[in-house]
């Protein structure tokens, strides 16, 4: 068959597409299933401030644990909106369950009723206050030179993953021109105004967290975008549980990807590991530094090394039937 030129780029285009596609379909399937359960045969240490901050409180990761456990199981309005916002993600629930019951076990403790989440949301939506450090908001600090090759274009994920590298580099902990900046994270920096290490929400995220998945949420949960301009809009998402949820499952589904395409792993059966990923973040350099070692550990003739849950993880591994029943009712 003769083919003229237009029609032969086009049948190239679709068979490139296709042998594309077909790539990508082997890489999800050849990722090795990191199965159910826990690594560890005991629980890795709890860090220090969570001791110190539930001791605070009179209370004790048990009180704690029952009382998330408690409110999801009691609200059916909460547990229909986990499972609709999974489907939407396409996560098992188990995942934003695993990572709700973590945080307010060793992180915070959970109120009453769905209701108070609602409610403090409202409070931050006619607030006043900016992103900023001494007087400079990050709008202004992020148009330095230092970060012109953050493409905005690239997405919200890229483009804020971009800013926090070359704050490492070029920032944290350096005096430039006179001005001294603090040695700690971009988001302690930025984007905590009322104290540092803040976290918000039913969810407990940060307003970089936010920022850095709303393409992921708006594409998939037709959510507005979030600018960093608008710092009272992000603190109103990330405490709105109707959103919150979203962004949950917008981190959880990126670490599902970064470990099965960068790692090798499939984690996706491990509710445990999807939430240590979203206790401890970055999940795309964790999933890098995973398979270097691993490649490391192939040429020395080791087998390759798993991927562990930590201490929130392995409760969640931990009570995983229970929770299962209750996200299941």
């Amino acid at each position: 068959m003769i083919v003229s030129g237009r029609k032969l780029y086009g049948v190239i285009a679709i068979l490139v597409a296709l042998t594309m596609g077909l790539a990508g379909t082997t890489q999800a399937f050849s990722a090795d299933l990191v199965p159910p359960g826990n690594r560890n045969a005991k629980q890795p240490d709890i860090p220090g401030a969570s001791k110190r901050r539930t001791a605070a409180t009179k209370s004790s990761f048990d009180a704690k644990y029952e009382r998330i456990r408690d409110l999801i199981a009691d609200d059916s309005r909460l547990r229909g909106k986990i499972v609709k916002v999974s489907q939407q993600y396409g996560i098992d629930p188990i995942h934003i369950v695993g990572a709700l019951v973590g945080e307010h076990t060793y992180n915070v403790d959970a109120y009453d009723r769905l209701q108070t989440y609602y409610i403090k949301a409202v409070s931050y939506a006619g607030e006043r206050f900016r992103f900023d450090y001494n007087g400079e908001s990050v709008v202004d600090f992020v148009k330095r030179p230092e970060f012109s090759g953050c493409d905005e274009e690239a997405g919200s994920a890229a483009v804020w993953t971009c800013r926090e590298e070359v704050w490492e580099k070029s920032f944290r902990g350096k005096t430039i021109a006179g001005h001294g900046y603090p040695d700690d994270r971009f988001g302690a920096v930025f984007f905590q105004p009322f104290f540092a290490g803040q976290t918000f929400g039913l969810g407990q995220l940060n307003p970089l967290t936010a920022l850095t998945y709303t393409d992921r949420v708006n594409k998939v949960s037709r959510l507005r975008k979030l600018s960093a301009g608008n710092a009272a809009e992000v603190y109103k998402a990330i405490m709105d549980p109707d959103s919150t949820l979203a962004y949950m499952a917008a981190v959880i589904v990126e670490s599902i990807e970064a470990y099965r395409d960068i790692a090798g792993f499939d984690i996706s059966k491990n509710p445990g590991l999807t939430s240590t990923l979203y206790n401890i973040g970055n999940p795309v350099r964790r999933a890098e530094a995973l398979a270097a070692e691993n490649r490391r550990r192939k040429a020395q003739g080791q087998k390759p090394k798993l991927p562990s849950e930590n201490y929130y993880g392995w409760l969640v591994n931990s009570h995983e039937d229970e929770l299962r029943a209750i996200i299941e009712r």
